[in-house]
């Protein structure tokens, strides 16, 4: 397996340019799954969860041309209602065809999803909310089948608690089924959002989106669109954190700051200098001081930059907290920040991070995608050089990383199995 090594102690300064965002584009290119027509996607990332659902999606019957973060997907047939195991079992997002296959054909077979090991994350709210739209669901040796034999049928459904993932599959499904569907408690994600507007542009009606309640009218069939991924909040982030661990000032492009509000708005509490435009942000490394974090959906603070914002901490002055309320096992990384000389103690589902202490250069593991990219921040603040293994979760999740990082000033580099 490849490795990242660092090489900590080098300020950033520079500009990096954001990609399209993999919580966006995994869900879009499902939604192509609901139309003969062609589903054209611009700024895609190219990472490796992008290239696993096009292996799914072409066992599906697609037909896709991916050229230059460009993916135009075209299904006139599905050829397999099946998701197979072996495809699956790879990351959680494939559960994702389960809704526009159902919706479009009637029925559907989709291995229960594997994924990074950060807690249970059950599917069975998506289950339930394709259940109130009229679907029979029974589980089979670790295959979900689902049949609606007369078509869905417009229903309403109260998710009880938030769920990206089960919000988008019920989404999906509702938009080809009969009659008025509505969905409440749903997800805010901008993700969420965005695969609402793509699916507007197919000719969905989507009433409510980017609110707790949506309401969707089922159309006979969604035509062919041209689509924009959303910019990668994450990644945004996750290198605004780095450049205020390390010092010096980045301009990321691509960025809506409205989608970063929260964790703006906390990194600023903690010290850091942050301006904004209509497609930038600009982080201005400064003295920082402790804080309060919890992980609550959006538009909280994300559960996904709470690995990189603890990193970030390891920098601040005094103890601060952070509380992860979205997954039971979302600390892995605390273990691997300890053997490089963090002074972080858990307590159930809060972290209590003491800042300041100086950090060495170790050789760590990374346990899943986001708690990768804090061990590369702790990497560039420690002292000495730090490897990283594990790296393919990374690669799930974060388009030419060490070329960005390089960019601006960071000592990186893979090394290759």
């Amino acid at each position: 397996m490849d490795a990242i090594r660092v090489r900590g102690g080098h300020s950033l300064s520079g500009e990096i340019t954001i990609s399209g965002a993999k919580n966006a584009a995994l869900p879009l290119m499902t939604a192509s799954l609901l139309t003969e027509g062609a589903l054209t996607l611009t700024n895609v990332p190219n990472i490796a969860d992008i290239h696993t659902l096009k292996s799914l999606l072409v066992q599906h019957g697609a037909d896709i041309d991916h050229t230059d973060g460009c993916l135009k997907i075209s299904t006139p047939t599905i050829k397999s209602t099946t998701a197979p195991y072996d495809l699956v079992r790879k990351m959680r997002a494939s559960i994702l065809v389960l809704g526009p296959i159902l919706a479009r054909c009637g029925e559907a077979k989709v291995s229960l999803p594997g994924g990074c090991a950060i807690g249970a994350r059950p599917v069975d709210l998506h289950l339930k909310a394709l259940e109130a739209l009229g679907a029979e669901i029974e589980l089979d040796n670790g295959y979900v089948i689902a049949r609606a034999k007369n078509g869905l049928q417009g229903g309403e459904f109260v998710f009880p608690v938030v769920s990206v993932g089960a919000t988008e599959n019920a989404m999906m499904a509702a938009v080809l089924a009969d009659g008025v569907t509505v969905l409440k408690n749903a997800a805010c994600e901008p993700e969420v959002e965005d695969l609402a507007d793509c699916l507007i542009a197919m000719g969905a009606k989507i009433q409510g989106k980017g609110t707790p309640t949506l309401t969707i009218t089922g159309v006979a069939k969604l035509n062919s669109a041209e689509h924009s991924v959303i910019c990668d909040r994450i990644e945004a982030g996750s290198f605004a954190m780095a450049v205020a661990a390390t010092g010096g000032e980045v301009t990321l492009n691509n960025v809506k700051p409205w989608t970063l509000d929260t964790a703006i708005g906390i990194m600023r509490q903690s010290g850091v200098n942050i301006t904004t435009g209509d497609n930038h942000i600009t982080v201005a490394a400064a003295p920082l001081s402790a804080v309060h974090v919890v992980t609550e959906p959006h538009p909280a603070f994300p559960t996904d930059l709470q690995a990189q914002m603890m990193a970030m901490l390891l920098f601040a002055d005094g103890v601060s907290t952070v509380e992860e309320t979205i997954f039971e096992n979302r600390f892995m990384h605390v273990p691997e920040l300890v053997r490089m000389g963090a002074d972080i103690t858990l307590k159930g589902r809060t972290a209590i991070i003491q800042g300041g202490n100086a950090l060495k250069g170790a050789e760590v593991m990374a346990t899943d995608l986001r708690a990768s990219m804090s061990l590369i921040i702790a990497g560039l603040i420690a002292d000495g050089v730090t490897q990283i293994n594990r790296v393919y979760h990374l690669d799930r999740g974060y388009d030419k990383l060490e070329q960005k990082l390089l960019s601006v000033g960071a000592d990186i580099e893979r090394i290759k199995a």
